[in-house]
């Protein structure tokens, strides 16, 4: 990829300064707002589902429907959770650090390296220090296990993989990294290690480190401006394939969330979670939630990273 300087691009075309200047400016608010709602989701999903009963009694439901059909399922869950482990996760990230470093993204580096420690960090401090699980006499398990550590090791590193890789295979990787990170969230149901809401809640943890990241990246297009060193060219925000996956993403999340929505409110009316198909129902509502919420998580990381990028301005 072709790399300019900043500061000749500007002096012939002033615009250019502008934009950048533009543009720093709204991806630091940008990511500043995702991280704050996102960690307000994080806390709402808790506040829910974790201190009431009503939505204990539903969380425990989808987890406990996890038991029909899960001997076949598990064929495919228990290896997919075996991927995800402290050293994995280092090797990821090193690969995906070394690779910014050759291509000398310093602040891209950086911003891998705050995403995946930062979120790996926020679950388990929040899962083990700051929230907890109030005995409400609805379910048997009562320690707590939100967020999920496994979804969350799963989605950083998926978020890392976006933003490591050029503008053009940004969507593809977000599709497939979109795809592993659900796959473990989904994965985590099946074996009964976590309920809907870690999973859910994981993701929105990972988002708003995705948010920090581009606060970062916001900061760095604003220092090379100012100290007239090289920087990538800006280009066009949205490709095609951009579009395509960031409106794919979102359809998901709204036509998943419908669906999750509705479970959750025939798993709520009902009198009794003992019957087989009043289980099944919130499993497949938790299920359908996770998709959800995977979908928003990386249509809105691709939508962070081309909002922050300054448009193009013809070659000088």
């Amino acid at each position: 990829m072709f790399r300019v300087n900043i500061a000749a691009r500007a002096a012939a075309h002033p615009e250019l300064a502008s934009r950048v200047r533009v543009a720093s400016r709204f991806g630091f608010v940008l990511g500043l707002a995702t991280t704050v709602l996102s960690l307000a989701g994080v806390w709402l999903v808790w506040k829910v589902f974790v201190t009431t009963a009503e939505g204990q009694r539903v969380d425990q439901a989808a987890m406990d429907g996890a038991q029909f059909g899960r001997t076949r399922l598990w064929q495919i869950a228990e290896p997919v959770l075996e991927i995800v482990s402290v050293p994995a996760l280092a090797i990821v990230v090193v690969a995906a650090m070394s690779i910014a470093v050759l291509r000398r993204r310093w602040m891209l580096a950086l911003q891998i390296a705050v995403l995946v420690i930062g979120a790996n960090l926020t679950t388990q401090g929040l899962k083990y220090l700051v929230l907890d699980r109030p005995d409400l006499g609805v379910t048997y398990v009562l320690s707590n296990a939100l967020p999920s550590g496994h979804t969350t090791a799963a989605a950083s590193v998926a978020g890392a993989a976006v933003l490591v890789v050029p503008p053009r295979a940004r969507p593809y990787t977000a599709v497939i990294g979109g795809a592993y990170a659900a796959l473990t969230g989904v994965s985590t149901l099946v074996g009964q290690w976590h309920r809907p809401s870690d999973v859910v809640a994981a993701l929105l943890v990972v988002l708003a480190w995705c948010g920090v990241a581009t606060m970062l990246a916001a900061m760095g297009q604003r220092s090379e401006r100012r100290g007239g060193r090289e920087g990538r060219a800006p280009g066009r925000r949205f490709s095609t394939g951009t579009v395509v996956v960031v409106t794919g993403g979102y359809v998901l999340a709204l036509v998943a969330g419908v669906a999750a929505w509705s479970a959750m409110i025939e798993t709520r009316r009902a009198g009794s979670l003992d019957g087989r198909t009043e289980l099944l129902t919130a499993y497949v509502g938790g299920a359908l939630g996770v998709l959800a919420t995977t979908g928003f998580v990386f249509a809105t990381l691709l939508v962070l990273r081309a909002l922050a990028r300054p448009r193009a301005v013809p070659a000088a």
